[in-house]
C-alpha cells in the first residue's frame, strides 16, 4: 500500500513541503491568461485550469478517493490529462499513468499490480478494458472521457462522464499539507523480459525534477531554449514518465500550452502550424515522421525547438532536420530516472561551427543536468577518465531517481548495486562532461574478438543518401560469435541495395572510424522498423523475428 502522511496544523516555524500544489499555484503569478489548447476543440486559461483541478479533486472525494489511493488513467495527451497530473497527487492519491500501447495482459497485470481503486478512460480503450474486465482482482469503476457528443452503452460499470461530474462539482478544495516524500506517481517500464517493473516518485522528486528542467533550458546560454514565452506541445505520451516532466515545468513557467490527443500527422503539423509552436520533446521516430511529410519541406519550421529522448537521434536525423530549420537536440533519461540525466550543451563557439560539427555536438547523449551526477564505470564501480575514448555503464544519482521497483526487492537491490542507479548504458565521457551513449549493455555486439556498437553503426548508415531510417542487431554466428544485422528503410522513391551501404560503411572502416567487421553482412530492407509501445526500436523483436 503507497502511504500518505497528511501534517497535522502546528504553531511552530512552518516547514515547507515540496509538493505538486505549489506547482500549480505558480502558474497564475506570471502569466496566468495564456491558454491550455486541446485540438481544434477547446482552450482556456490558467485561471480555468486552477479552477477545474479544484472541481476534480472534489469528484475524487466524491467518489471516495483518498490518501494512498491509486487512480488509474487511460487517455491520448489532452488538457483533461493534465489536470490529473495535478488534482490526483494533490489530494494525497497516487496517480498511475497506463500505458496503453501494452498488450491486454500486461495492461491487465499493471493494474492489478498498482491495485487501482479506479479508472479514468477515453472512451477508445473500453474495448480494452472489456477484455481484461473478467480477470481484474477489484471491480473498477470507470470515469468516462470523450470527444464524441453521444457516450457508449456499455458492460463496465461506469461512474460518470468526466465533463458532467466537473460541471457539477464545487470549485472551492483546500489542498493540504503531507509528508513531500509521499507518492505521487507510478509508471509500469516496457520491459525487455518478464512482466512491466513499476517506477514511483515522490512529490518531491517531481518538483526538484521540474526546476531542474527549467534551470537546463531556461539559464543556460545554448539552444532548444525554453522560456515563457514559448508555446508548448509535448509529442511525447502523457503515460511515459509525465510526458518527460515538462508539463509541471511549463504549468509553473505558465506557457502557452497545446494538446493535440491522439497522434495523426495532420492533426500535428496542423496544431504546429496554426498555434505556433516552438518547443516540443519526441523520440525519433516522431519527428522522422513529420519531417518526411511534404508539408514539412513547403512550411516555415525555423521557431520550432526540439528534444529528441528515448532512443539515440541519427546524424541523418538530425541533419534532415536542422536544413528545416528545425532546433534539434538531444535529451537522455529512463523510465526510472523520472526521467532527464542529460541534454545537449553548446556555448557560443559551437554555435558558430558548421552543420556536421554541430550534428557531432546535437547528437551525442549530452551534458547531465543540474542536480545530477553521472559516472561511466568499469565491472569493479570503477570511475573511467573523461577521455572520450574509455568505454563503461552509466550510473546516476539525483534526487528524482526511483528509490525502488514496486513490490520487487531483488530487482531493486539489481538497480542499485554500488549505491548508484545502473542504467544500462554504455558510454564514455569527454573532456567537456559530453557523454556519449556507444550501445545498452544487452545491446553491443560481440564479434571475433571485437565489441562492435549498434548505435555507432544505425549512426553511419543513416547518413547514406538513400536511408530513412535503419535498425542494427547482432546475431549469432557459428565462426565470429556474432555479426551485425541491419534492417534499413529507403527514403521514398529511392533505391539502394545492401552492397551499395557495404561499399558506403567501406569509408568508415579506411579512415578508422570502425573497423572492417562492423560492416553488416546481413542487410534486409522493409517499409517499417518494429516498435516498442514508446516508439524506440524494437531490437528484441528484431533479433527474435531473424531467428524465426
Amino acid at each position: 500500500m503507497l502511504k500518505t502522511k497528511i501534517l497535522p496544523s502546528t504553531e511552530e516555524a512552518y516547514a515547507y513541503p515540496l509538493l505538486i500544489k505549489r506547482i500549480l499555484a505558480d502558474s497564475l503569478k506570471y502569466e496566468p491568461n495564456n491558454e491550455i489548447i486541446y485540438r481544434d476543440l477547446t482552450r482556456y486559461n490558467y485561471f480555468e485550469l486552477n479552477k477545474r483541478v479544484r472541481k476534480l479533486a472534489n469528484v475524487l472525494k466524491n467518489l471516495g478517493i483518498g490518501a494512498g489511493d491509486v487512480v488509474a488513467v487511460l487517455e491520448y495527451d489532452s488538457p483533461r490529462y493534465l489536470e490529473l497530473y495535478f488534482a490526483v497527487p494533490m489530494i494525497g492519491a497516487v496517480l498511475h499513468t497506463v500505458n496503453y500501447r501494452l498488450s491486454p495482459g500486461q495492461v491487465l497485470y499493471t493494474m492489478n499490480h498498482a491495485e487501482d481503486k479506479i479508472v479514468f478512460t477515453n472512451t477508445d480503450f473500453l474495448p480494452l478494458l472489456k477484455s481484461i474486465k473478467e480477470k481484474l482482482t477489484v471491480s473498477v469503476p470507470c470515469i468516462l472521457m470523450t470527444d464524441k457528443e453521444e457516450l457508449p452503452e456499455d458492460e463496465l460499470t461506469i461512474s460518470g462522464e468526466y465533463e458532467e461530474l466537473l460541471r457539477s462539482a464545487s470549485d472551492q478544495y483546500d489542498f493540504p499539507d503531507f509528508d513531500e516524500n509521499s507518492v505521487a506517481t507510478l509508471f509500469y517500464t516496457t520491459g525487455t523480459t518478464g512482466n512491466p517493473k513499476a517506477v514511483y516518485f515522490s512529490h518531491r522528486q517531481l518538483v526538484l525534477h521540474s526546476l531542474a528542467e527549467m534551470i537546463v533550458f531556461g539559464v543556460y546560454d545554448s539552444v532548444a531554449r525554453f522560456h515563457s514565452n514559448d508555446v508548448y506541445m509535448p509529442l511525447t505520451p502523457m503515460f511515459h514518465v509525465h510526458a518527460w516532466g515538462v508539463p509541471y515545468a511549463a504549468t509553473m513557467m505558465g506557457v502557452k500550452q497545446v494538446y493535440p490527443g491522439r497522434y495523426e500527422p495532420e492533426m500535428l503539423l496542423r496544431l504546429l502550424l496554426s498555434e505556433k509552436v516552438t518547443f516540443s520533446h519526441c523520440v525519433p521516430t516522431i519527428l522522422h515522421m513529420l519531417v518526411s511529410s511534404p508539408v514539412a519541406k513547403a512550411v516555415d519550421l525555423s521557431h520550432w525547438k526540439v528534444v529528441i529522448g528515448g532512443a539515440a537521434l541519427p546524424a541523418g536525423l538530425a541533419k534532415a532536420a536542422l536544413q528545416l530549420g528545425i532546433d534539434v537536440i538531444t535529451g537522455y533519461g529512463m523510465s526510472e530516472t523520472c526521467p532527464v540525466l542529460t541534454v545537449t550543451y553548446m556555448n557560443e563557439a559551437d554555435r558558430k561551427l558548421d552543420i556536421d560539427k554541430q550534428i557531432e555536438l546535437r547528437t551525442k547523449t549530452g551534458v547531465p543536468i543540474p542536480l545530477a551526477e553521472l559516472l561511466a564505470v568499469d565491472e569493479n564501480m570503477k570511475p573511467l577518465p573523461k577521455d572520450g575514448e574509455s568505454v563503461g555503464e552509466i550510473v546516476a544519482r539525483t534526487p528524482w531517481l526511483t528509490q525502488s521497483y514496486y513490490k520487487e526487492e531483488e530487482h531493486s537491490k539489481e538497480l542499485w548495486r554500488g549505491g548508484y542507479l545502473h542504467t544500462g548504458d554504455v558510454a564514455y565521457v569527454d573532456e567537456r562532461n559530453f557523454f556519449k551513449i556507444t550501445d545498452r549493455i544487452k545491446d553491443v555486439i560481440k564479434t571475433g574478438g571485437e565489441w562492435i556498437s549498434s548505435l555507432e553503426l544505425e549512426n553511419l548508415i543513416s547518413k547514406h543518401s538513400s536511408v530513412s531510417e535503419v535498425a542494427v542487431v547482432g546475431v549469432p554466428d557459428l565462426k565470429w560469435s556474432e555479426r551485425p544485422y541491419a534492417l534499413v528503410v529507403p527514403k521514398e522513391g529511392e533505391e539502394t541495395s545492401a552492397e551499395d551501404i557495404q561499399q558506403f560503411l567501406q569509408q568508415f572502416v579506411d579512415n578508422g572510424t570502425i573497423n572492417k567487421w562492423a560492416i553488416p553482412s546481413r542487410i534486409d530492407f522493409v517499409s517499417a522498423i518494429p516498435k516498442t509501445s514508446v516508439g524506440k526500436i524494437d531490437k528484441k523483436r528484431i533479433r527474435a523475428e531473424y531467428k524465426e
